[in-house]
C-alpha cells in the first residue's frame, strides 16, 4: 500500500516529522516497507529559460539553444525537440545528473560536431508522465535557476506500507490515518472536509435511475449503481494525476482515475461502464460455466457457474469484483456512464482470483473485506468528482439487495488488557483508544464494532486493539514459573534421536542441507512419487516448482549437489533431516521422520598417493548408513542386508548396486546405493553419484532403563582372536557369513568381522574365500584348547549351513 506524505495529511491533521509518523506505522503494525522521495531523483534538474534557438549546421531536426539556468553563466544545449525556442521555460539537467527514465548520466558531448552541456528535458525523461513529444514548458513566470523538485512540489516522500491480511480497513489512506490518530499522533479530519462536502449523503439526481440488479445474493449482496449523462472523459487535473503518478499508478482518463484514487483513498473499490456500450439491464448474477470475458488486462478467461459476474443481456462485462470487461470500459468518447458501487463476498472473490490466477487492486481489497456500510457514501463521493471533473447530469440511484450490516456488540472487561494483554491500561485510556479507532464504548463496556473492522469478533481482539495502540514494546518479558529443583527434560525421544543423529551426521562430514518440503510433480514422480504411493498435491501452490509434498528427500539434495557442483564444489557431502509425506487410502496424511544424505564427486582427490581421484562407492553409502543408524540407537548388529524391493526406493537406485538394512524381512531402517543413472541425468548431475535414505520412524525405541547408565566393569581377562578362511559359493553374500559366525557361540563371541574377499587362482570356479576375524571373550578363567577347538567347531558349523568349508 502506498501513499505520499502530503496525500496521508489531507486526511490526518499532525505537526508530526515524516520520521515520527514512519516509527509509530511500525509500533501500530503497519510495517513500513520502503520510503522514497521523489524529489532525490530530480536532485540535478532546474527551471531554466532557452534565451536563443538557432538551427543545428549539420542536422535540419535539431537546434542548438543558449539555455540560462539562473546562474548567469548561458550553455549552449544541443536540442530535438519540436516546441523548443527562445523564450521558453523548461526543465534543464545539468551535467552530471541522472535521467530517470532510462539511467543516463548527462555529460559534455559533441552532437553532429556541436558542443552540447546537459539536456532539456521530456515528461516521460523525468518519469513525470507519458508525453514525449516535446520538453517541457512551465509557465512564464516560474522562478529560473530554482530546484525542479521544490518548483513542482515534488518534495512529497512515498510510504510504502505492508497491510497484513487482518487490516482490511488500512487498504485505504483514509483508514491509516485512523490508526495513526488513535495512536495519538494527530487527528482524524471529518470527511465531507477532505472531500469538500457539505454532507456525505447520497446525491439523488432527476434522471431516471439505471436498470440493474442482483441475482446472485451469496457472491454480491448488494449492487448500488448511479448514471451520470452528457459527460466527457479528459485528462486527471494535476493534483490526481501526480498523487497517482507517485504512487505508480499510471494516469489513464478522468473517468478511470477517479474509480483508481477512491479505490486507493478510502479503500472503496468502483468500476464505470460506458452505458452506450451496454445492452439492457445489468445483472450481478452468476457465470454459466463456459462463459468468456476479456478483461482490462487484455486477457480472456473461461469461467465457471461457481464465480460471480456483472452481466448485460448480451455479454459478461466484469468479472465480479476482481476485474472489468475491455468491451464495455470507457474511452475518450464516452458521453454516458454507470458507476457501480457493490459489496462482494470476500470468500466469494477469494475463490474466483485463485481459479483465475487473476490479482488485482479491487481483488485485494474485497476480498479481505471492504466497509459494507459505505456503499451510499462512496457512490456519493465518486458521483461528485464526476459531475465536478467530467460535468453532466446524475441520475437517481438504484439499490439492488441489502449488504451485510448487522450491528456487531459483545462485552468486554478493561481488566483483560492485563490478564491477557499483559499491560495494565486505565479503562479511561482504553475507552479513548477504542473511540478513536471508531468502536461504540457503551457505560457498561459493551462495545459495538465499526462496520469496517470485519476481523473483530470477540474480547481479545479487542485487547489486541488497545495494546497495539499503547505499544507492543510496553508488554513486559515475564518469565514463566519453574518448579524448584533440577528441570525435568522436555525433549521427546524423536527429538532427541534428532539430535544424535545430526550431531553424527555433522562429525562424519556431511553438510546439512535445508530444503522446501514441496517439490515439483515431476521431481515427485521421478522418485516414484504416485506409482507406489498416492501424492499429496496442494490445490494452491505458490508456485508450480513447489506443488508436491516430497515423498522423497532425494530430489531436494539432488538440486542442492547441483547447484553446488555448478559452483565448482568438487566433493559434496550433504545430507537432510525432515519428513516425507503420504497419502493413506482413507485420505489422511502420513508423515515419516527420514535422514538423506547424498555424496557425490571425489571421495580423494587426486594426488601423488592415489594418483587418479577417488569416486564413491555404493560401499561408502552403506559405512554411512551403519554409522548414522548406529547413532540414532538402531541394533546395527541385527540388521540384515538385503536387495531392495520395486517401490519407490527401488526406482531411485542403480538395481545392482545398492540394498537396504532391514529388521526381519519387512522393517526397512535404511535404503541405500548408487543413484540411478537416469535419476542422476534428471538433475543434470556426472559422475556416479551415491546416497541413502533412513527411515527414523521405524527405529525400534529402547527400553527405558532410568537416566542411570550401568556401571562399567571391564573384562577381566584379554581377548583372544582367531582367523577363519572359507570356501562359499559365489552368491553367499559376506554379511550372512560373518552375521552367522558371530552367532555361533554367543557367550564367548563378542564380534566377527570380514577382513578379506578372494576369488582366482586356487579357489575352485564358482567359489569365492571369505576371511573372518573372529573376536573371543574369556570369563572368570582362560580359555583352554580344548575350549578353542569346540569353539571353532561351531564356526565351522554354522559356516557349513551357508555352503561354507574351512579353507585348507
Amino acid at each position: 500500500m502506498k501513499f505520499t506524505l502530503s496525500w496521508l495529511k489531507e486526511h490526518l491533521d499532525t505537526t508530526a516529522s515524516l520520521d515520527e509518523i514512519l516509527v509509530t506505522l511500525t509500533d501500530i503494525g503497519l510495517e513500513v516497507e520502503d520510503v522514497e522521495n521523489p524529489a532525490a531523483k530530480l536532485s540535478g534538474f532546474r527551471v531554466a529559460k532557452v534565451l536563443t534557438a538557432d538551427r543545428h549546421p549539420q542536422a535540419d531536426k535539431l537546434q542548438v539553444l543558449t539555455v540560462d539556468q539562473g546562474d548567469g553563466v548561458p550553455l549552449q544545449v544541443v536540442c530535438g525537440a519540436p516546441n523548443a525556442r527562445a523564450g521558453l521555460i523548461g526543465v534543464f539537467g545539468v551535467e552530471g545528473a541522472v535521467v530517470p527514465s532510462n539511467g543516463m548520466v548527462l555529460k559534455k558531448a559533441a552532437i553532429r560536431g556541436v558542443e552540447s552541456n546537459g539536456m532539456m528535458c521530456s515528461t516521460r525523461e523525468l518519469e513525470l508522465g507519458e508525453d514525449h513529444d516535446g520538453i517541457i514548458e512551465l509557465p512564464s513566470d516560474a522562478p529560473v535557476g530554482t530546484a525542479f523538485a521544490d518548483y513542482a512540489g515534488l518534495d512529497d516522500p512515498v510510504i510504502d506500507v505492508s497491510i497484513t491480511p487482518n487490516k482490511q480497513d488500512c487498504m485505504g489512506v483514509r483508514g491509516i490515518a485512523r490508526d495513526l490518530a488513535a495512536k495519538g499522533i494527530g487527528t482524524l479530519k471529518p470527511l465531507h472536509e477532505v472531500y469538500r462536502m457539505a454532507a456525505l449523503d447520497a446525491m439523488e439526481g432527476s434522471d431516471p435511475a439505471p436498470a440493474v440488479a442482483t441475482e446472485d445474493r451469496d457472491g454480491c449482496p448488494a449492487f448500488y449503481a448511479q448514471a451520470v449523462s452528457g459527460v466527457t472523459n479528459p485528462a486527471s487535473p494535476e493534483w490526481m494525476s501526480r498523487k497517482l503518478n507517485a504512487i505508480g499508478q499510471k494516469p489513464i482518463s478522468m473517468l478511470v482515475d477517479i474509480t483508481n484514487f477512491v479505490s486507493i483513498d478510502l479503500g472503496r473499490p468502483l468500476h464505470v461502464y460506458d452505458r452506450a456500450k451496454l445492452s439492457g439491464s445489468l445483472v450481478a448474477r452468476k457465470a454459466r460455466a463456459g462463459e468468456q470475458v476479456e478483461a482490462l488486462n487484455g486477457k480472456t478467461y473461461t469461467l465457471d457457474e461457481t464465480m460471480t459476474v456483472i452481466a448485460d443481456d448480451a455479454a459478461v462485462h466484469d468479472i465480479g469484483g476482481i476485474m472489468g470487461g475491455e468491451h464495455s470500459g470507457v474511452s475518450e468518447s464516452t458521453t454516458d456512464v454507470l458507476i457501480e458501487c457493490a459489496y462482494f463476498t470476500p470468500e466469494a472473490i477469494a475463490r474466483t482470483g485463485q481459479k483465475l490466477a487473476l490479482t488485482s487492486d479491487a481483488r485485494q481489497r474485497f476480498e479481505r473485506g471492504v466497509d459494507p456500510a459505505f456503499l451510499d457514501t462512496g457512490l456519493a463521493i465518486a458521483t461528485r468528482l464526476v459531475l465536478e471533473h467530467c460535468g453532466g447530469t446524475a441520475s437517481a440511484i438504484t439499490r439492488a439487495g441489502e449488504p451485510p450490516l448487522a450491528v456487531k456488540t459483545m462485552a468486554y472487561d478493561p481488566a483483560l488488557s492485563a490478564g491477557l494483554g499483559g499491560v495494565a491500561v486505565e479503562p479511561s485510556e482504553q475507552k479513548a483508544i477504542l473511540e478513536r479507532l471508531g468502536f461504540g464504548v457503551a457505560a457498561d463496556w459493551t462495545i459495538t464494532v465499526p462496520s469496517w473492522r470485519r476481523d473483530v469478533d470477540a474480547a481479545p481482539d479487542i485487547v489486541e486493539e488497545v495494546i497495539r495502540m499503547v505499544g507492543l514494546d510496553q508488554v513486559p518479558s515475564t518469565p514463566l514459573p519453574r518448579a524448584p529443583g533440577v528441570a525435568k527434560p522436555t525433549a521427546t525421544a524423536e527429538q532427541l534421536v534428532e539430535r544424535r543423529i545430526r550431531r553424527a551426521a555433522a562429525s562424519r562430514g556431511l553438510n546439512e542441507a535445508v530444503n522446501w518440503s514441496f517439490i515439483s510433480e515431476k521431481e515427485a514422480a521421478s522418485v516414484g512419487g504416485g506409482d507406489w504411493t498416492p501424492m499429496w498435491v496442494l490445490a494452491n501452490p505458490i508456485s508450480e516448482d513447489l506443488k508436491v509434498m516430497r515423498p522423497s528427500l532425494l530430489p531436494g539434495l539432488l538440486s542442492a549437489a547441483r547447484r553446488n557442483a555448478d559452483r565448482g564444489a568438487t566433493s559434496i557431502r550433504l545430507f537432510e533431516i525432515g519428513r516425507r509425506y503420504f497419502r493413506n487410502e482413507d485420505g489422511t496424511s502420513l508423515e515419516r521422520l527420514t535422514l538423506g544424505f547424498l555424496l557425490a564427486g571425489d571421495k580423494v582427490p587426486r594426488g601423488w598417493v592415489v594418483g587418479k581421484p577417488v569416486v564413491f562407492s555404493a560401499f561408502d553409502a552403506k559405512a554411512e548408513a551403519l554409522a548414522l543408524l548406529a547413532a540414532a540407537g538402531a541394533p546395527v548388529a541385527n540388521l540384515q542386508m538385503m536387495p531392495l524391493e520395486n517401490n519407490s526406493a527401488g526406482t531411485s537406485f542403480h538395481p545392482g548396486q545398492s540394498g537396504t538394512l532391514r529388521l526381519g524381512p519387512k522393517t526397512v531402517l535404511a535404503a541405500y546405493g548408487v543413484l540411478h543413472p537416469t535419476l542422476a541425468k534428471a538433475f543434470d548431475l556426472s559422475g556416479t553419484v551415491v546416497a541413502g535414505e533412513l527411515y527414523l520412524d521405524v527405529i525400534p525405541a529402547k527400553r527405558k532403563s532410568g537416566f542411570m547408565r550401568p556401571v562399567y566393569a571391564p573384562p577381566a581377562l584379554q581377548a583372544v582372536t582367531r582367523d577363519f578362511a572359507f570356501l562359499v559359493p559365489e552368491t553367499v553374500e559376506a554379511e550372512a557369513l560373518v552375521r552367522a559366525v558371530r552367532g555361533a557361540d554367543k557367550g564367548s563371541i563378542v564380534s566377527a568381522r570380514l577382513f578379506d574377499v578372494f576369488a582366482g587362482t586356487g579357489v575352485p570356479e564358482g567359489q569365492k574365500s571369505l576371511a573372518v576375524e573372529v573376536t573371543l571373550q574369556p570369563g572368570e578363567k582362560s580359555f583352554g584348547e580344548e575350549e578353542l577347538k569346540a569353539i571353532a567347531a561351531k564356526v565351522m558349523k554354522a559356516a557349513e549351513k551357508l555352503g561354507g568349508v574351512l579353507r585348507g
